[in-house]
């Protein structure tokens, strides 16, 4: 559907001094309005990365102007304006959501950041403290709890950005970084750190699975395995799945979530 504007900002990528500077800014600005509606992502559904999208994102940052934000701001990226008529989740004062986001309906953003190119599903709470990074993609129904860190796309350029699938449980002061995929149902204890070099393991069955994957279902923890020297490495250590309880534990509220009058 948006061939056309892809082909044009992947010639300006390739461009060693842009030519016609006002029309890229243009199809810059496209780009952004379509992240702010929801109509592209830079991660789509079925799991193609669209580096297209980031590639305008970086454009921006390298052409774009500096200027003065109605806010106490001197950057290249406004943010993103909030309807009080058309906007379907609440935004709680000291929120900052960069412009090229998209926020479902029934999001409650608690004060945090959200970066440039993130998408943030249907009746997701992001909490206090809680940093969103560039291009990041979250699922519908989960709770990125205070002082979470979902790690971005843009620096260090790395090759994927992190996604949190739906159902999902990021604790209080976690970080999920470099690319990592929490799949579906999933719960993160408070303080895990998920890189892609983590070493993910299964207590379970005492097997170690492919990094940079937290497989549907499961509940996750900090541990630490044996190197050798005498050192202790950390870990991920999947405890066991979720089950009726534990999901108990970390239900969303529905009055949070309601921003009906």
């Amino acid at each position: 559907m948006y061939n056309k504007l892809q082909k044009r900002i992947e010639a300006y990528s390739e461009e060693a001094q842009i030519s016609n500077k006002s029309a890229m800014l243009q199809d810059i600005r496209e780009v952004l309005d379509l992240l702010n509606a929801g109509k592209i992502r830079i991660l789509d559904s079925d799991g193609s990365f669209n580096m297209w999208i980031k590639k305008a994102i970086l454009l921006l940052f390298k052409h774009g102007d500096c200027t003065h934000q109605n806010f106490d701001a001197y950057d290249k990226v406004g943010v993103l304006p909030y309807d009080f008529n058309t906007s379907r989740y609440r935004k709680v004062p000291g929120a900052i959501i960069r412009d090229g986001v998209y926020i479902g309906d029934e999001c409650v953003i608690m004060p945090s950041y959200i970066n440039i190119g993130s998408y943030i599903g249907k009746r997701t709470m992001i909490d206090i403290n809680a940093s969103i990074g560039s291009c990041a993609q979250i699922g519908e129904n989960c709770h990125i709890s205070a002082g979470a860190c979902i790690g971005g796309v843009l620096e260090p350029l790395v090759a994927s950005p992190v996604v949190i699938g739906n159902n999902c449980f990021i604790g209080a002061n976690s970080a999920v970084l470099e690319g990592v995929l929490v799949k579906n149902n999933s719960i993160l204890a408070p303080g895990l750190v998920v890189s892609s070099s983590t070493k993910i393991i299964d207590r379970e069955k005492g097997e170690k699975l492919p990094h940079g994957i937290i497989p549907e279902n499961s509940v996750v923890v900090p541990g630490s395995y044996f190197s050798k020297n005498g050192v202790n490495i950390n870990c991920a250590v999947i405890i066991k799945k979720t089950d009726g309880r534990s999901l108990d534990k970390v239900s969303i509220n529905e009055t949070l979530r309601s921003i009906e009058q």
